[in-house]
């Protein structure tokens, strides 16, 4: 049996690792290990939940050596703030014997403190494109000592818009080093920046076979309706007592606060909720209770299907199918994790019919469905999202045009020349002037 000291960790690193009680490496941690201690620039391919952040630490670590330098070596980019925080508290974990500065920094709390931080000195910094870019571009950070760029989740970066960022911060960069990508999914975007910036990266993929999705029950639900929807979510919470770590997914945040508010009339106190529009300690602390299991479950969009690694969720709930296919695989893949078995639910309107045929042909596989309870109160009321919105009808209609000309022949009363006022029209008669009588006037006026 393959084992992580296989790899001849450095013994304060291995130390780290067996107190974590790890002890055989995924596939993506073993194909990726050799091919990032070559040096070379790696383009890894894998789908959430296979270990991909150990993958590129543990090869880095490994060629660690100390330097007597303040600024970062190491710059990891991820695309949110729970992964910043996450990540950097692996990195913590596994170099707690090591004498290695990490800190993590991310939008939405007070810049000043991690310039202060910085300054302080640090060696591997965790952050998202945008603040790390503000602090490059404030001269806070210094961004000439990186030796190795990492970029996760590179194709979720790019979707969540952040490609000015990066390029921005990879122009500051200096040319020698190594840069580390892994993605869940090789877009075209994706595809051209490579081609655009890196040099000639070695591809580090799984095989299907190496996904999670094996060990994940995906079954589904025709439901009519949303109103549906929340009926039958409460009759499976309320009937399978299985449903106690549960991820509820939606598309946006007026759903999500929407589905969270009708829970709480019935699980009051059971379910938290994450979205941009709460604040990040709110969002830390939704997930801290969750993790130590003071909430049964979490309602929230897409901000939580990438990389965020929470124990033993047995059900993803999908309330909407999402956008595209391979969002679907990311959420589904919060559940089935370190080879535990997982459940996936999705609850399909007729209007999501078709991006369910996109998600059955992408993973080549087909989803169950499964038969509503006769007890769950089928609705046939429609909320205001639901609703055909009706076409404008314009109010002026056009003037229709005969014999194809784009003009029209005057009326009438309106082929009337216009000669002015009165005065023009019957100019006033006036007398010739008498200048010899003005001036006999003016004589008699001086008298």
């Amino acid at each position: 049996m393959e084992t992580f000291e296989q790899f001849n960790l450095p013994k304060s690193l291995q130390k780290a690792i067996d107190e974590l009680g790890l002890s055989t490496p995924t596939p993506i941690q073993n194909r990726a290990f050799n091919v990032i201690t070559s040096g070379r620039d790696v383009m890894g391919i894998a789908q959430t939940g296979t270990g991909k952040t150990l993958a590129y630490l543990l090869p880095v670590l490994k060629q660690w050596k100390f330097q007597n330098i303040h600024t970062p070596r190491i710059v990891i980019l991820v695309p949110t703030r729970e992964l910043v925080v996450q990540v950097a508290d692996v990195v913590s974990q596994i170099t707690q014997y090591m004498s290695v500065r990490v800190l993590g920094v991310y939008g939405g709390v007070n810049i000043n403190t991690q310039k202060k931080a910085i300054l302080e000195g640090v060696d591997i910094l965790v952050g998202t494109p945008g603040r790390t870019m503000d602090l490059a571009l404030d001269g806070d950070l210094r961004l000439d000592t990186v030796q190795k760029l990492i970029i996760d989740e590179f194709d979720e970066i790019l979707n969540l818009g952040f490609r000015f960022q990066v390029t921005s911060i990879l122009s500051m960069l200096k040319n020698k080093r190594q840069n580390i990508l892994f993605s869940a999914t090789m877009t075209d975007e994706v595809d051209e920046m490579i081609e655009e910036y890196f040099d000639f990266p070695e591809e580090v993929s799984l095989a299907p076979s190496g996904t999670p999705l094996e060990k994940i029950e995906q079954v589904a639900y025709r439901v009519p309706n949303f109103t549906t929807k929340i009926n039958l979510l409460k009759y499976l919470l309320s009937t399978d007592e299985s449903m106690q770590r549960v991820l509820l997914f939606a598309n946006n945040k007026k759903a999500v606060d929407l589905i969270a508010s009708m829970l709480e009339e019935d699980f009051e106190d059971q379910f938290g909720v994450i979205h941009s529009n709460k604040s990040q300690n709110y969002r830390l602390n939704t997930m801290a209770s969750f993790q130590q299991g003071e909430l049964r479950g979490i309602v929230t969009t897409d901000v939580m299907a990438r990389g965020l690694d929470i124990t033993d969720i047995t059900h993803v709930v999908n309330m909407e199918l999402p956008d595209t296919p391979e969002q679907y695989i990311h959420r589904i893949g919060r559940t089935g994790r370190a080879d535990k078995e997982g459940i996936a639910l999705s609850f399909i309107a007729p209007k999501e019919e078709e991006i369910l045929i996109e998600i059955e042909m992408l993973m080549d596989k087909e989803i169950d469905f499964l038969s509503m309870a006769n007890e769950v109160e089928v609705s046939e009321k429609l909320l205001e999202f639901e609703k055909e919105k009706k076409k404008i009808k314009f109010l002026l209609k056009k003037p229709k045009l005969e014999g194809g000309s784009a003009f029209h022949e005057k009326s009438e009363k309106n082929k009337k020349v216009n000669l002015g006022g009165p005065g023009k029209r019957n100019p006033r008669k006036t007398k010739p002037r008498n200048r010899a009588v003005e001036k006999k006037r003016a004589s008699k006026k001086k008298k």
